[in-house]
C-alpha cells in the first residue's frame, strides 16, 4: 500500500530511455514537443520523408529542410552517416529521445530512426494558409535548433 508518490516514482522509471552516445545535439522537453508538433503538422501536409533510406535519398537528390534523429536506435550504425551527409548539404539537424514518439508525431504505427521535413511537399501545392502555418514553425524550430547546435558545437 504505497502513496502516489511512490507509484509515479515506478511509472517514471520505467520510461528510461537508451541514449546513443552521439545524439547530440539533443532537443530539450520543450523543444522536443515543438519539434514532434511541427513533424505532426508537415505529415498533415505531406511535407515527411520517413527512414533512412528516404531521407538519405532525398538529401542526396537536393531537398533541403529539418532532418530529426531518433537517439535510442540500435545498432547505432544504421544513423551514423545522417548527420555528416547533413552538415554537408547545410541541412540542420536534432535528435529526440524517442523513436517510438518520432513515429507518432509521423503518424506510424511503426517506430521510425530519421524524419526529413521538408517545407514543400514531394507532389502538389499547399494553402496559402497550411504554408505559412507551417513555414513559420518549421522556421521557428529550426532558429532554436540552429542555436542549440552552436551552444554544443
Amino acid at each position: 500500500m504505497g502513496s502516489d508518490s511512490e507509484t509515479e516514482r515506478k511509472e517514471k522509471k520505467k520510461t528510461v530511455i537508451n541514449i546513443s552516445p552521439i545524439a547530440k545535439p539533443l532537443v530539450g522537453k520543450k523543444l522536443c514537443k515543438r519539434t514532434l508538433k511541427l513533424v505532426r503538422r508537415a505529415t498533415e501536409n505531406k511535407c515527411v520523408k520517413r527512414g533512412v533510406k528516404e531521407v538519405v535519398k532525398s538529401i542526396r537528390r537536393g531537398n533541403k529542410g529539418l532532418c530529426i534523429i531518433a537517439g535510442n536506435i540500435s545498432p547505432i550504425d544504421v544513423i551514423t552517416h545522417l548527420p555528416i551527409l547533413c552538415e554537408e548539404n547545410d541541412i540542420p539537424y536534432v535528435y529526440v529521445p524517442s523513436k517510438e514518439d518520432l513515429a507518432t508525431a509521423g503518424v506510424t504505427k511503426r517506430p521510425t530512426c530519421c524524419v526529413l521535413v521538408m517545407t514543400k511537399p514531394a507532389k502538389g501545392e499547399l494553402d496559402e494558409q497550411q504554408k505559412e502555418k507551417l513555414l513559420s514553425e518549421y522556421k521557428e524550430v529550426t532558429a532554436e535548433v540552429s542555436e542549440l547546435a552552436s551552444t554544443i558545437f
